[in-house]
């Protein structure tokens, strides 16, 4: 993320600021991956399932765009430049990337559970860590969790027992 160039709306010591927005730049990075993923995915799925799983798809990316804009603009308000560029989610966004080519509907949702599960997981982590510094900023990551861990909970529900 870029230093400040503006005065903190609200105004925060610079280095809370900064790691307040270290946080919420590795969240919007992530999310970015997954909804890029989503999309890998929603273009190259095929198999049983294949219409309810495009649509599923379709839906998870949507809302994960939602939460890059909650992320991003939180740390924009506590003066920290978002940075969402393609360059920025490939270095900082640590989670492993798919398979190129058409995968079958199971698979796809098999790995993509394991993604939105790390996801989640580093979501529950930084809020927990944010909650010292800056109670909205927290929020912002809590509401992301619920999101994640709803979406994990409808995915994994189309897997097979």
């Amino acid at each position: 993320m870029a230093p400040r160039s503006e005065p903190p709306n609200p105004p925060l010591p610079d280095e809370v600021a900064e790691e307040i927005g270290k946080h919420l730049q590795l969240t919007l990075v992530e999310l970015i991956a997954l909804s890029l993923a989503g999309k890998q995915l929603h273009w190259n799925v095929y198999g049983r399932g294949f219409l309810s799983a495009h649509r599923h798809l379709d839906q998870l990316v949507d809302e994960w765009r939602e939460l890059e804009d909650a992320v991003a603009e939180r740390a924009a308000t506590v003066g920290i430049a978002p940075e969402g560029s393609a360059a920025t989610v490939l270095e900082l966004a640590d989670l492993r990337p798919l398979d190129p080519g058409f995968t079958e509907v199971e698979c796809a949702f098999a790995l993509f559970c394991a993604q939105l599960l790390e996801v989640a997981l580093r979501v529950l982590q930084r809020s927990e860590l944010l909650g010292a510094l800056d109670a909205v900023s927290q929020d912002v990551l809590v509401n992301a969790r619920r999101k994640l861990e709803e979406q994990l909970w409808m995915t994994r529900a189309q897997l097979p027992d």
